[in-house]
Parts: structure tokens; C-alpha cells; sequence
């Protein structure tokens, strides 16, 4: 499984899952553009990968302003060219009663979780049309497939996102681009960490596994379904939780 000279956007490549993706599709051969609004954090990852020998160069965005995804397009494919793999894992949650989440919070979840990676993946969308292909796998949670108290509307807005993946990759088919869909259980992310220490431990006893899983663990999910190993996987949605979610 290898990305030799595949040029591959990773957002939300300053820490957790998006940090892990942006290291292993650059350990396995890509070009990375390692995307985050922390540009120095993400400015860290592309240098700690240069050092091991990797390609890796950062860039910032914020995937709740249209303009800077506009920019990060032009800048991209200005710099290394139009990608072929484009992995969308922005996401940031807070956990709430629904009946306590104010307007402002829903609009917030929303932009950020849902429209944010539909941004950005229109934004690259028609380079990837004109280079023959290509991959995009984006980062939902098993809270948008079987819901999640204290995350409705993140629930909502992730199931959003599997819905998204799965009716673009029926009209993305016949342009040769594949679009599928990761859904993490509780991962040793910082922002699960930011998490109550209660809510933590009672997620980790849940898991089946026993364990929270590595961000590691779910970008090698994401790196095999952006790879020729899944060249024939579409429209698909993996869950990668431990077995803590076993619905179909």
C-alpha cells in the first residue's frame, strides 16, 4: 500500500486522527498538505515529517470560511499540484444536554462538522475531476450512525456527513473518484481528553476492545480506503470503535 508521488490534502493535521492520517499517507510515499486553522501546530507535524525523510508541507485554513478554502485550492495545487487524495477530518464537539445547547452552539457544530468538509471538498473537487480520479475519505463518529446523548446535534451533523459520502460517491463514480466515510469510537484524541474524566472512563468500559483506540489505528482505516487496496470500495462507511457500535 503505497502513495508514491500522490499528492494528498489532510485537514485538521495539527493533532489526533488528522495528524496520524497526514503521517501515515506521508510514511507510505505522498506529497502531504497537512491543513489545519493551528497552522503552527500543523507547521510541527510537516516538520517532524521532514525530518524522518518524509514530504510534508503545511498550510492554514478554516473550514468555516469560505474564502481561506478558496485560498487553500489555489495554494495547494499553485505549490504541489492537484491532489488525488483528500481526506476531511475536522471535527469539534462539546458534550451537552440538547435541551441546554444554545442557537449559536447548533450553527456552530453544524458549519464546523458538516459544512466544513463539504467545503472544502467542492473546493478541490474539480482538480481532482481533471486529473482522472481520485480518493476522498471523510471522518464522521459513530454518534451520526447510532446517536449519542450529550452529542444530538453533533449526531446530526456527523450522520450528515455519511449521508454526504455516500451520494457523492454516486455521482463521483463516473469521474473515477471514490468517496468513503471513517466513523471513530472514543480515540486518545485531545479532544476526547477534554472530555469529563467520569464520561471518559465510562466510554473506555463500554469498548469491547477495552481500550480507547490510537489515532494511528484509525488512519490506517483511513489511509487503506484512500489507497488502490480499495479500489473498488465506494460509498462505504467503516467503523472503527473497538466494537463498541455493531449496528449494520
Amino acid at each position: 500500500m503505497r502513495f508514491d508521488d500522490v499528492v494528498a490534502v489532510v485537514t485538521g493535521a495539527a493533532s489526533g486522527i488528522g495528524q496520524a492520517a497526514a503521517e501515515a499517507i506521508a510514511a507510505l510515499g505522498g506529497l502531504v498538505a497537512a491543513v489545519d486553522i493551528n497552522l503552527p501546530g500543523a507547521e510541527e507535524c510537516a516538520g517532524r515529517a521532514r525530518d524522518s525523510g518524509y514530504r510534508m508541507h503545511a498550510y492554514y485554513v478554516d473550514v468555516t470560511e469560505a474564502h481561506t478554502v478558496s485560498e487553500l485550492s489555489e495554494v495547494v495545487t499553485r505549490d504541489l499540484g492537484p491532489p488525488r487524495v483528500l481526506i476531511n477530518t475536522v471535527g469539534w464537539d462539546r458534550i451537552e444536554p440538547f435541551l441546554d445547547n444554545t442557537p449559536e452552539y447548533w450553527e456552530q457544530i453544524v458549519d464546523l462538522n458538516l459544512l466544513g468538509p463539504i467545503r472544502v471538498t467542492r473546493a478541490f473537487l474539480d482538480g481532482m475531476i481533471a486529473g482522472g480520479g481520485g480518493a476522498i475519505v471523510n471522518v464522521a463518529s459513530d454518534a451520526g450512525r447510532v446517536g449519542s446523548t450529550g452529542e444530538t446535534v453533533y449526531a446530526g451533523a456527523k450522520g450528515g456527513v455519511i449521508a454526504f459520502t455516500k451520494s457523492l460517491a454516486r455521482e463521483m463514480a463516473r469521474h473515477s473518484i471514490r468517496v468513503n466515510c471513517v466513523c471513530p469510537g472514543p480515540t486518545d484524541t485531545p479532544l476526547f481528553r477534554n472530555q469529563p474524566q467520569k464520561m471518559q472512563d465510562a466510554l473506555q468500559r463500554a469498548i469491547p476492545l477495552g481500550r480507547l483506540a490510537q489515532p494511528r489505528e484509525v488512519a490506517d482505516a483511513i489511509a487503506f480506503l484512500a489507497s488502490s487496496r480499495a479500489s473498488f470500495i465506494t460509498g462505504q462507511v467503516l467503523s472503527v470503535s473497538g466494537g463498541l457500535t455493531m449496528a449494520g
